[in-house]
């Protein structure tokens, strides 16, 4: 029995996730208390409930009948993307849900687990290679149209999820360092651009020298480089050439400090709460910037501040441990999966997983631009919660079916 255990069950991972999903309701809790709110927390818990249970059915479903649904879920998820476009509720501007009486339920979220499966199960076939541009650009577009979709409603935050888990993907699925510096090194320009001219001229001569490093054809070398420097001066350009306001959305949003009454006013509360916590923090419900509201709805996107501020860093670190733990796990296991398929899954959902810690934390703590990503498990939220659990449930499964060719 303890054999079987050890083979099939993955009593590594499934563990950290409800210790995160526990840490979650318990901070919840604490954020709402004060507030007469606690209807949030039950709902909260039936949410952790109800993934619960889809994580064991997705640890429980055969591997080729994942395989065989990869693509159909898929293109189910791009037609709710664009359903909810036209019968969608609108909530604080974004038209991101689907409202049925007191439930909502947001297909961006489902959307992330299936772009992954649909990726790879592109990447798993023989004949591809991202070294081809053809299949390069497949795999770009299968992630390019959910993110125009969710664009449109619109939700920058989820958007940027899917490129955190595409690079990771790409380089896990056999692209060249040259190919992946060529996506980047564009985006990375423009956003140097809007910080300055001297951020600007860094990037160009680190992106410069490192596509010179990869000794890859130099005509190409020099076009990616021509374009990347193009981009960055229109993007400056276009910058100059707005309105005053214009300019000052854009700066607040990435430095949310130059607005400490405005958009930057929950990033700096939030900043107050964590540094308040000190090392064991102020006791459980007795936290002033969380019992006082000072941060508004901070049980969803800034629920980081809620143990930073009432068990300190030494809370903190815990749930930071806990994060990579889960991390690690899902690294470890795209490592161990025979099967390219099931390696690239596990691989997509660690990265997807990474980065909604990576961007939730660091506009906790005022490092990036509040963009509105949740943090997996601990903040508010439904469908966050289900998809969250059934990423778990995806790693589970491809630890008992690691051996499997």
């Amino acid at each position: 029995m303890a054999s079987f255990v050890k083979e099939y069950i993955d009593y590594k991972t499934i563990p950290i996730a409800l210790a995160l999903a526990v840490f979650g309701l318990v901070s919840i809790y604490s954020a709402t208390y004060d507030a007469q709110m606690s209807e949030v927390t039950y709902k909260q818990l039936i949410w952790a409930g109800v993934g619960t249970a889809v994580m064991c059915i997705v640890a429980l479903t055969p591997l080729r009948m994942l395989q065989r649904l990869s693509y159909p879920a898929y293109f189910l998820s791009l037609l709710l993307l664009a359903s909810v476009l036209l019968l969608g509720k609108t909530v604080s501007g974004s038209t991101s849900w689907f409202n049925f009486g007191t439930l909502r339920f947001q297909p961006s979220e489902f959307a992330k687990i299936t772009t992954v499966l649909a990726i790879a199960m592109y990447l798993a076939r023989n004949d591809v290679s991202l070294r081809k541009v053809k299949d390069l650009a497949v795999v770009g577009s299968m992630v390019i149209i959910p993110v125009v979709l969710i664009l449109k409603q619109p939700d920058t935050g989820t958007a940027i999820i899917y490129f955190g888990m595409l690079f990771p993907v790409l380089y896990w699925g056999g692209a060249t360092r040259f190919t992946l510096l060529a996506i980047v090194a564009p985006l990375v320009a423009a956003i140097a651009a809007l910080f300055g001219t001297t951020p600007f001229l860094i990037s160009v001569i680190v992106l410069g020298t490192l596509l010179y490093l990869t000794k890859e054809h130099r005509i190409v070398a020099a076009i990616v480089f021509s374009v990347t420097v193009l981009v960055g001066i229109s993007v400056q350009s276009i910058y100059s050439g707005l309105k005053p306001y214009q300019q000052k959305r854009i700066d607040t949003f990435l430095d949310p400090a130059a607005d400490p009454q405005g958009a930057g006013y929950n990033v700096l509360q939030s900043k107050v709460a964590i540094g308040s916590g000190g090392f064991f923090g102020k006791g459980y419900l007795h936290g002033t910037q969380t019992q006082l509201n000072f941060i508004p709805e901070q049980w969803t996107d800034f629920i980081f501040c809620v143990p930073g501020e009432e068990f300190g860093f030494f809370g903190s670190t815990i749930v930071l441990v806990l994060f990579m733990g889960l991390l690690l796990r899902g690294i470890t296991i795209a490592s161990s999966v025979k099967t390219p398929y099931g390696s690239l899954v596990a691989l997509g959902v660690t990265a997807i997983f990474a980065t909604h810690v990576f961007i939730n934390i660091g506009m906790s703590l005022g490092l990036l631009p509040v963009i509105g990503v949740p943090l997996p498990f601990l903040s508010y939220g439904g469908s966050a919660m289900i998809t969250n659990m059934a990423m778990v449930g995806l790693l589970a499964n491809l630890h008992a079916h690691r051996k499997e060719y």
